[in-house]
């Protein structure tokens, strides 16, 4: 079938109406190029299938619940299968190199999608016996997503019988003790978080229909009443008893394992093992330390801590830090485009808002946040005084000069501004290793060519690659069940030089759940990915600097594996294989 007619077969049997509507800022070729695009309405098509099924199936009004569900699993289990067999039925030769990329990139988040149904009911399945009546609440849940009214005599009967065997496991849980009993920590913190989302869930499905429903209220009301205190119950001897988290500081992982993190770097493309990722992080971080050294004794410090701290003192008067933000962010510009790095879009430079991080939230994140805009970090006067002295330590002069390109641009802010204006249907397949990768090449490569002019400015950037080479170790060993939260911490404070509070954020941004178990190793990883293709593009192939990083910003997110092969037009029908030896280019010395 001839390019043309898959193109039209494609598009009526997707339901097209006729070419999407592009941005004005576009230039021509770019409209023409996507609008010729036979996979783009097909991704679209999918992604919004996806979400309408989540939408519809999640089982608490906020659309956020871990609960395993099985109905809602087996429509997510059709629907992928359902689109895996229509992606399979398209013939790439017949494809241009544009929609075999996004083939592959469809492709590929199908299987992923299919492996993480699997390792949900994994996990699912390990906790079970800790909470009795889980599937039999899931169903009434399920059956509201369904517009079905509960029946009020049934319905109470379940949930009186739930409660009551819930009551039975938790006696049997309290008169064995923990060892006895057999539950790790690492279980009884997944169930806990389990019990909570059923609890939450079930007030929403009980504010449904309670006072809507004479009978649902006359029957229902008291059994629900009794069994959300039970759950209350549950949670906390699996919280506080199991779990030892009855500090909410406590620190605890649920790690995913060495086979997983296996198979989340072979999605990605990526050629080392864990092992051989933590050696080259050591080396960098080692690397990071000389570096620190001899900008330690251009100031004078007798070694890299001194000078650290000499650093951490140096930060603006409170209330001047949005001022400094706004410089700092200007200069960052100011360069890019003095040396034609890349284009700066005039709309992009202030198409952006700055807000301030609250005190309690500085409490998980206690440095700048950023993406379509900048979340500042800085202490407020009603902070504890030494509370006050770390959030200044941290976000002094230096660090954050080193952090707000990283947030705004050439980072975040630059990639979310060309993520909506270009390719934009490939948003969704965006990877961390590409997201925080980009942000984090541009602090290795600005650091090597002489951004950071003062020592002092040496420092703050060495800080933060330190602290991604730290990300790496410790996310790996956490992950793998190797290290312990509190473990990591001591490495932030001992070898990168963190405040304590500081560092235990760090950690319990990382492992809270926010983010994917590999979100952390993606910073560096992905850094260096973006380094050896620069030298396999610029300083190899002939390149410009600006038409390198203007074409990654063009394509849109996805893996870097993936997009090394589109930058070459080079784009197979199967993905390529995992045999890119980033780490061996000559541009990631320090990690060799």
């Amino acid at each position: 079938m001839n390019r043309t007619v898959l193109s039209l077969a494609l598009l009526l049997a997707l339901g097209a109406t006729g070419s999407p509507s592009f941005a004005a800022e576009r230039d021509n070729a770019a409209v023409q190029a996507e609008s010729a695009s036979i996979l783009r309405p097909m991704v679209t098509r999918y992604f919004a299938d996806r979400a309408a099924l989540e939408h519809v199936r999640s089982l608490t009004d906020d659309g956020s619940d871990p609960l395993f569900a099985p109905r809602r699993a087996a429509m997510r289990a059709s629907l992928l299968q359902q689109w895996t067999t229509q992606l399979e039925q398209l013939d790439a030769a017949d494809l241009s190199q544009d929609d075999r990329l996004d083939r592959l990139l469809l492709r590929r988040d199908l299987a992923l999608d299919i492996s993480k149904q699997s390792f949900e009911r994994e996990r699912y399945e390990a906790i079970r016996p800790l909470l009795p009546g889980y599937d039999d609440l899931v169903s009434l849940l399920e059956a509201r997503r369904d517009l079905q009214s509960a029946s009020p005599r049934t319905t109470a009967d379940t949930l009186d019988r739930v409660r009551r065997d819930l009551e039975a496991r938790a006696k049997r849980l309290s008169d064995e003790g923990n060892t006895k009993a057999g539950v790790s920590t690492t279980l009884a913190l997944r169930a806990a978080q389990h019990a909570q989302a059923l609890r939450t869930a079930l007030k929403d499905w009980h504010t449904y229909q309670s006072g809507y429903d004479p009978q649902f209220s006359w029957w229902v009301d008291a059994p629900y009443a009794a069994l959300d205190k039970q759950l209350e119950a549950q949670i906390a001897l699996l919280r506080d008893t199991l779990g030892g988290a009855s500090d909410p500081e406590t620190l605890r992982a649920d790690p995913i394992g060495d086979d997983a993190i296996a198979e989340a770097l072979k999605a990605e493309g990526i050629a080392y093992s864990p092992a051989e990722l933590m050696a080259a992080a050591e080396r960098e971080l080692a690397w990071c330390q000389r570096e620190m050294d001899k900008a330690a004794r251009e100031m004078g410090a007798k070694d890299w801590q001194e000078a650290l701290e000499r650093v951490k003192q140096r930060h603006v008067a409170p209330g001047e830090q949005p001022a400094l933000v706004v410089a700092l962010a200007d200069e960052a510009v100011a360069y890019l485009e003095q040396h034609s790095l890349l284009t700066v879009p005039e709309s992009a430079k202030r198409d952006w808002r700055m807000t301030m991080l609250t005190p309690e939230y500085q409490l998980q994140a206690p440095f700048f946040l950023g993406g379509e805009d900048v979340w500042v970090a800085f202490p407020t006067d009603g902070m504890p005084h030494d509370r006050k002295l770390n959030a200044l330590r941290g976000n002094n002069r230096h660090f954050s000069r080193a952090v707000v390109h990283h947030e705004l641009i050439p980072g975040h802010h630059l990639q979310h501004w060309y993520s909506q204006r270009f390719n934009t249907h490939r948003e969704p397949f965006a990877s961390p290793f590409w997201i925080e990768g980009w942000a984090l090449y541009w602090e290795l490569r600005l650091y090597d060519m002489g951004f950071a002019a003062t020592p002092e400015d040496r420092i703050g950037m060495l800080f933060w690659r330190s602290h991604r080479a730290a990300r790496i170790l410790f996310s790996l060993g956490v992950q793998s069940g190797r290290m312990t939260p509190d473990e990591a911490v001591e490495l932030l404070v001992e070898r990168v030089g963190h405040e304590r509070e500081n560092a235990r954020a760090e950690v319990r941004r990382s492992i809270a759940g926010d983010y994917g178990p590999l979100y952390q190793v993606a910073y560096l990883v992905g850094g260096w990915q973006f380094r050896a293709l620069q030298a396999e593009r610029v300083v190899s192939g002939g390149w410009s600097e600006k038409e390198f990083h203007d074409r990654i910003m063009r394509e849109g997110a996805m893996p870097i594996s993936l997009l090394r092969e589109r930058l070459f037009d080079r784009v197979g029908s199967e993905a390529p294989g995992t045999d890119w030896r980033f780490l061996d280019s000559p541009a990631n010395a320090s990690a060799r």
